[in-house]
């Protein structure tokens, strides 16, 4: 049906994240982003499962836990569990107030994140090679500020991998950022092909994820 059909972000969703109070922005997240993340949820689970092998399902953000600060982003998770994605390398796609989001994902909650960092310092020098020069990285997915993959020297990369071995509330995200003034413009099948190009460039460190033993 065409009123099914994903039109795209536009400016209005952007200021979602401008109205002030939690009740306020929750109800234009509620009536305006989330049956966007539920559409592309729809669309990406069956997506991400053929190119994992893994049965993927989608999660759309409530921000249930939140009582007074309004959300500043919002998202839609991809993982291979139906009861949740924080513990499980996973796929997100969402919005700051600035820029779209597409990441892959291992957050703090992850337990296999000590023995994945150690998985990507082994082969630090394949995803130097594999991951494009305008992809970023982010140590924190509470924060939208990142760092270019072009920018990152080897030490910088290892430095990255080290502490997703040794800080407790380290974390590791890897993808892209379309900045607002650009999404804008875009139709829902150029949004869904720019998704769907990042995702193909990221399954290289969601099938590490595989080789990861937790002890």
């Amino acid at each position: 049906m065409a009123s099914r059909k994903f039109n795209g972000f536009k400016k209005a969703d952007f200021n979602v994240f401008k109205i002030d109070g939690l009740e306020g922005r929750m109800a234009a997240l509620q009536e305006r982003i989330q049956p966007k993340f539920q559409l592309l949820g729809e669309y990406f689970a069956p997506s991400l499962t053929a190119m994992t092998g893994d049965e993927m399902q989608y999660h759309i953000a409530k921000h249930a836990r939140r009582t007074i600060n309004p959300p500043k982003d919002s998202w839609v998770a991809f993982a291979n569990s139906n009861r949740g994605y924080k513990m499980l390398p996973h796929f997100q796609i969402g919005l700051w107030e600035t820029h779209v989001f597409v990441w892959f994902a291992v957050i703090y909650e992850a337990p296999i994140k000590e023995a994945y960092g150690e998985k990507l310092l082994e082969d630090v020098k394949q995803i130097r090679e594999s991951i494009p020069a305008d992809y970023v990285w982010s140590k924190d997915h509470t924060k939208p500020e990142v760092i270019r993959q072009s920018d990152m020297s080897e030490d910088e990369h290892k430095d990255l991998f080290q502490r997703l071995m040794n800080v407790k509330k380290a974390e590791i995200l890897c993808g892209i950022q379309i900045p607002r003034e650009e999404a804008v413009t875009l139709s829902g099948d150029e949004t869904i092909a720019r998704i769907e190009e990042a995702f193909q460039t990221l399954r290289p460190l969601y099938n590490l994820t595989k080789k990861t033993a937790v002890s």
